[in-house]
């Protein structure tokens, strides 16, 4: 393996110390992705510099002098506190001609958008929930004809960020009153869409245009209270004392036959194919009781740390975490801007 000069590129408030020694489970939680990456890129005997953003991209452009770099691992996920930008931080990097790792530009803007992504499926015929947008700062106009429960979520935020179990609502009343608290709590434009009844699973997919699907994954919601909705709250997501405590866990997706799986496989591979998705990804759906499939959301650039989706499913794969990021840099280091499929 070629030893590499790797420039970390991620929140200036996620800079990674060098040891977890003296931190709590809450400290560790915001920065464990930026530790676990520069730690193992080091371990496998890399040159690793992290570089903290926040709004000035002449902070990557010095470090590019300063460093040199072979390839940036990009897991920066906003810019100026903003997630939509990201986007154009990948932008940046190949106008500078360095290449990255994980999305392209273009891949991050559609699977940013969840209605856009929606609309793009629709067309291809992929099952999605039906669903409807309510622009920030438009008075809120509910039609009569909306169908009930509806999970109701930030249009462009991920990482389940503002989910919680008044998310899912019954009525027109409860469905103004989430509208309203996360209009005023994210500032974003607001989704709501059918709440799907059904076992949460995962594809996670490496590649650029030669795809590599990994195990299937399913959320396991343990023993949650039975008047919980099955979720992915932010508590369900990220609060490591909460997932103890129900015993919630990312475990390998059972009891699905060949046929299924690979039908499986196959809509994960032409969702990536149909946003112009590259470097690695995630594919959350629903699977209902009669092996309905309905598409929740595609993540480009999703959560790698250890333990997290997409190295939990190359460790079933045979990848160990070294290799899962090996694989990423290289994927990376082949992806082409200038030929890339449109």
């Amino acid at each position: 393996m070629k030893k590499l000069k790797i420039l970390v590129l991620m929140h200036e408030d996620l800079v990674p110390p060098d040891s977890m020694k003296g931190y709590s489970d809450k400290e560790i939680v915001e920065w464990k992705t930026e530790y676990d990456v520069v730690t193992t890129l080091r371990e496998m005997g890399h040159d690793v510099r992290p570089v903290g953003v926040f709004d000035d991209l002449g902070v990557i452009r010095r470090a590019i002098n300063e460093f040199k770099p072979d390839i940036a691992f990009n897991i920066l996920e906003e810019f100026h506190g903003n997630s939509l930008y990201d986007y154009h931080v990948a932008s940046y990097l190949e106008l500078l001609k360095l290449p990255y790792t994980g999305c392209n530009p273009r891949g991050l803007m559609l699977a940013h958008d969840k209605a856009l992504t929606k609309k793009l499926l629709t067309f291809h015929r992929i099952n999605t929930p039906k669903f409807i947008v309510f622009p920030l700062e438009m008075k809120v106009k509910i039609p009569k004809k909306l169908r009930y429960p509806l999970i109701v979520k930030s249009l462009v935020e991920e990482g389940s960020f503002g989910l919680s179990q008044a998310s899912v609502v019954n009525t027109r009343e409860k469905l103004i009153e989430r509208i309203d608290y996360l209009h005023q709590k994210l500032n974003t434009h607001v989704l709501a869409e059918e709440y799907i009844v059904g076992r949460e699973l995962y594809i996670s997919i490496i590649g650029n245009t030669r795809l590599q699907t990994l195990p299937l994954l399913e959320l396991e919601f343990g023993e949650m209270p039975d008047v919980s909705h099955r979720i992915a709250t932010s508590k369900v997501k990220w609060d490591w004392q909460y997932q103890k405590q129900y015993k919630i866990d990312i475990v390998s997706a059972e009891k699905l036959d060949l046929k299924l799986t690979n039908r499986l496989f196959t809509m994960g591979k032409r969702i990536y194919k149909v946003l112009g998705l590259s470097g690695y990804a995630r594919i959350d759906v629903r699977l209902t009781e009669d092996n309905s499939i309905y598409v929740l959301e595609a993540n480009a650039n999703p959560d790698i740390a250890y333990g997290e989706e997409l190295s939990t499913a190359a460790e079933l794969s045979g990848h160990n975490y070294e290799q899962l990021l090996q694989k990423i840099i290289n994927y990376g280091l082949k992806y082409k801007p200038e030929t890339a499929r449109i």
